[in-house]
């Protein structure tokens, strides 16, 4: 396929009435779609008209079918969430748990001694950051972490979440939800 001049008139009229390239390539006919991409970028071609956009489009409602409640009831029923993919399988998000707040903060739990900073981190170092990065009196913990866990025990207890426990709660949660 060449781009002739009445192509390429049609191609950039039909650019500026804003439609896809898709369409476009439709229109023309023998041509892909990644063909009016390079052709366009290479015309330098912008400025186009946007289309609306679906979102701003009205809907038309679906009619009910007759053996629902909605449509004996004269009203619709209030919209359905959309789901994709295989949904048999997947479990509902579990809501998250309450943490309690520490009885003091962990700036006082960590001695001064014991603070490091981005430059001084090791492999067995904790590297749990405290504070605003943005800030100067940001730090990470620093207090001495097990080899290939990069933080100390505390933060490692705030961090892991054991799998048995995230299934329990998942548990609670489905039979809260449930009754």
């Amino acid at each position: 396929m060449s781009w002739t001049t009445e192509r390429v008139e049609l191609l950039k009229k039909l650019w500026s009435e804003g439609l896809s390239a898709s369409q476009i390539a439709g229109e023309l006919g023998g041509v892909t779609r990644n063909a009016v991409i390079g052709k366009v970028h290479r015309l330098g071609l912008s400025g186009r008209a946007k289309t609306p956009s679906p979102a701003s489009k009205p809907r038309r409602n679906r009619p009910s079918s007759p053996s629902s409640p909605a449509s004996s009831a004269g009203r619709q029923s209030a919209p359905q969430p959309q789901t994709r993919g295989a949904t048999a399988l997947k479990m509902a998000p579990a809501p998250a748990p309450e943490i309690e707040p520490e009885a003091e903060p962990i700036a006082e739990l960590v001695p001064i001694s014991e603070r490091a900073t981005i430059l001084t981190l090791t492999e067995r170092t904790c590297k749990w950051p405290i504070g605003d990065p943005s800030s100067e009196d940001f730090y990470f913990c620093g207090r001495h972490s097990d080899p290939g866990v990069p933080y100390c025990a505390h933060h490692c207890k705030i961090a892991y979440q054991p799998v048995s426990d995230r299934r329990r709660d998942r548990r609670v949660a489905n039979t809260a939800r449930a009754s």
